[in-house]
């Protein structure tokens, strides 16, 4: 009787121990690198990835912030929405800044635990920083999100995401990557590499949060040229303050530019909060914009489940 009750005690345990490692694998987000034979023109000089982030840089909420640069091999790091609350929507999560370094957590794994929690998966793009000489400043981005989505869709399934429900969420100089992403999604910027790059490359939404770059404030912030919108772009979300040092120009005049081809658009403007705040909660109202977001999505019929 003891012999059974311990070899019945000694597989109980056994089980659970396995459903425990099961459950930690499964945890872990998979990394997919984006050019399996390396970048288009990358020649490995500009050091290794790593964190910046200094000791006296400021704090965001009261938390620092990773600031990844140094990027020259781009992944892309599924974070599937849990199966109970799974609408089949993703979202490609692009950090802003400034096309020097991404900043990681605030603009990036923090969003994506933020779609988790509404059942979207989030696609967190790892894009190549900082700015190449003699290269425009989002080129070599703008390869890595076009690879990116296009990946997405050709393993929708597997994900279990719906390729017609495949957005694109942007900060500041990320913000000025998911319009041109816009703009540029019929046509490659790279010569194809293989399936993949058959599926589609332009979002299905975009969600700007304190965009950058979309004006040319010296040309009286007419569009900048990379950014050019027309009717055939996605329904558009975003999000923006009146004391932004970006300068709120750039999301005022991109929206007119949307509203002009009669793109649905939804702009939400704020007093204060500066900019990078990220989804961090601050006595700033703009912090709240995930839920406006939220509601937006939900309007648009993007969070239905199948």
């Amino acid at each position: 009787m003891q012999m059974r009750l311990r070899l019945f005690v000694f597989l109980f345990s056994s089980s659970i121990i396995a459903m425990s490692a099961a459950q930690s694998v499964a945890a872990v987000p998979p990394v997919i690198e984006l050019w399996p034979k390396g970048a288009p023109g990358e020649k490995g000089e500009i050091g290794e990835e790593r964190d910046f982030t200094k000791s006296t840089d400021n704090q965001v909420g009261g938390k620092r912030v990773a600031r990844i640069g140094n990027v020259s091999r781009p992944t892309f790091t599924v974070y599937r929405a849990p199966e109970a609350k799974a609408t089949g929507a993703a979202v490609l999560v692009m950090p802003g800044g400034g096309y020097n370094i991404l900043a990681w957590d605030l603009e990036g794994t923090e969003i994506c635990e933020w779609l988790n929690s509404i059942g979207v998966t989030g696609l967190l793009l790892k894009y190549r920083v900082p700015k190449r000489p003699g290269l425009e400043k989002h080129a070599p981005p703008l390869q890595d999100a076009q690879r990116a989505l296009g990946l997405a869709r050709s393993r929708a399934k597997e994900w279990g995401i719906d390729p017609k429900r495949l957005g694109v969420l942007g900060g500041s100089a990320a913000g000025h990557l998911a319009a041109a992403l816009c703009t540029q999604g019929d046509a490659r910027t790279y010569p194809a590499v293989d399936a993949a790059d058959e599926a589609s490359c332009r979002p299905d939404f975009t969600i700007l949060i304190h965009p950058a770059y979309l004006t040319v404030k010296e040309k009286g912030d007419a569009i900048a040229p990379e950014v050019a919108v027309s009717a055939t772009h996605p329904p558009t979300f975003i999000v923006m303050t009146q004391d932004d040092p970006v300068r709120v120009e750039n999301a005022l005049y991109y929206f007119l530019a949307l509203k002009q081809v009669k793109v649905p658009t939804e702009l939400h403007l704020y007093p204060t909060g500066g900019h990078g705040y990220g989804l961090r909660r601050t006595q700033h109202q703009v912090t709240t914009w995930p839920d406006r977001a939220t509601d937006w999505m939900d309007a648009r019929g993007l969070l239905k489940k199948p």
